[in-house]
């Protein structure tokens, strides 16, 4: 790497670079960590039963394959607008460039939702509270009120507090990964479950492993939210290949390694049962271990996976807004706090809309994977698109065969062919309508305003 090259393309900022490659490597694992691995590993093996381990494996290859079209973009131009900004290099079409903003935007609130909900189901599981239908919606619909308050006040959260934070999201998925060693090595279990594949008759093991892939996939999300610290990074153009590869590398491994424990103490049928899967486990291979721990441990993840992505979503509309885009309502700050207020309870407003009308876990999960695989199929696209685009300094360039199966796969993905739960595509058009129609009011709005001046 030509260091004085690299410095060129990458001085231009007024943000202060303090993350080394340490820090980044916590970053980028404590941002895929959470929600995904938590509460949908059940469900993934209610669609290919005890090879539950192999679907978070092809997400994982896929997500790499993205990864590598993201790191000769971010070491390309190492700004923080992420996929908009390579959008609009690569296009430059604004419509698509505001469509893939908002898609990233909308992947936030419905991540953040699909966090409510599991936070609630482990906290009701955790206390044996037994309060119907209604009982799951309400608690998350709660914890999200809770978590808009937070994020009015104005949390400053600085990537030294994610460690501490990605310490503790760890600490769940390895103590899940310890009591199944433990339980393998004294003959408890079933190992042989690791290679079962339970499907309905004549439907073949292809297609069900798609489908396990669709939701495995919201697992493995968040690693694309690095590249937004690159204008706080040391030598991104240098650091960043190394230290995103290596942060996929290993939630890759200790997501399967979880995946083998739980399916080796819980029977498919019994996993797939419920928003608490791995509570299940730590019952099942440590009925001495203190449920509640684990719950609080649960509980904390999927915490911070909302509060994260409901900041990132507001701040999302708010930017939007002050760029002419969206009404200029949301970029509104609120004199004392200064945070953007109306921004906030938009996204509020729309996470609480999804946790009661637009289904459970999977089907929020889903979309959330569906709205990012759009984008990563852009994005890897961009790649091609932008070949005969020269900077001045040395960046990282992905072998070509890569962008193009990444943009494949992601595109086969979030097809309805690969098992997609129609509820998905439905829950994913209504937000981006709305979208479309907060930006058709916002130019028309400007035109009419451009008139009459």
């Amino acid at each position: 790497m030509d260091k004085r090259g690299a410095q060129e393309g990458e001085k231009d900022t007024e943000l202060r670079r303090v993350i080394g490659p340490g820090l980044l490597l916590l970053f980028i694992i404590g941002d895929i960590l959470g929600t995904g691995i938590y509460a949908l590993t059940g469900q993934v093996a209610a669609e290919v039963g005890g090879v539950v381990w192999l679907p978070f494996l092809v997400a994982f290859v896929v997500a790499i394959l993205t990864a590598f079209s993201y790191l000769e973009l971010v070491t390309k131009y190492p700004r923080a607008a992420g996929a908009a900004l390579y959008t609009n290099k690569a296009f430059n079409i604004h419509f698509l460039t505001f469509l893939v903003a908002f898609a990233v935007m909308a992947s936030g609130i419905t991540s953040a939702a699909t966090a409510s909900r599991a936070f609630a189901s482990n906290f009701t599981a955790s206390l044996g509270l037994e309060m119907g239908a209604l009982g799951v919606p309400l608690i998350a619909v709660a914890f999200i009120a809770l978590v808009a308050a937070i994020n009015f006040r104005g949390v400053g959260e600085s990537v030294k507090m994610n460690v501490l934070l990605t310490v503790v999201e760890l600490s769940g998925l390895l103590i899940i990964i310890g009591i199944g060693a433990y339980a393998i090595a004294g003959g408890q279990g079933d190992v042989s479950r690791t290679w079962t594949f339970s499907t309905p008759e004549g439907s073949g093991m292809f297609w069900p492993v798609i489908a396990g892939t669709t939701l495995a996939f919201f697992a493995m999300v968040g690693f694309e939210d690095s590249v937004n610290m690159a204008e706080e990074s040391n030598e991104p153009s240098k650091i960043f290949p190394k230290v995103l590869l290596s942060g996929l590398a290993i939630t890759g491994v200790i997501y399967v390694l979880v995946a083998i424990s739980a399916i080796t103490l819980v029977p498919a049928e019994e996993l797939s049962q419920g928003e608490t899967p791995l509570l299940k486990v730590i019952q099942a291979g440590a009925p001495g271990f203190p449920i509640s721990i684990f719950a609080v441990i649960t509980m904390f993840a999927v915490a911070n996976s909302a509060l994260i992505n409901m900041m990132m979503a507001s701040r999302l509309i708010y930017g939007m807004s002050r760029e002419g885009v969206l009404p200029s309502a949301f970029g509104k700050v609120h004199s004392d706090r200064r945070t953007p207020y109306i921004a906030i309870g938009f996204t509020s407003l729309l996470a609480v809309v999804l946790i009661l009308f637009a289904g459970g876990v999977p089907e929020l999960g889903g979309t959330t994977a569906l709205l990012l695989l759009c984008v990563f199929t852009i994005v890897n696209i961009a790649v091609l698109m932008l070949r005969k685009d020269k900077v001045g300094h040395k960046h990282f360039k992905t072998p070509t065969i890569m962008p193009v199966l990444g943009a494949l796969s992601c595109a086969f993905l979030a097809g309805p062919w690969a098992g997609r739960d129609p509820v998905q595509y439905m829950i994913g058009a209504c937000l981006l309508g709305l979208g479309v129609v907060l930006w058709l009011a916002t130019v028309r709005f400007m035109r009419t305003a451009a008139a009459g001046a």
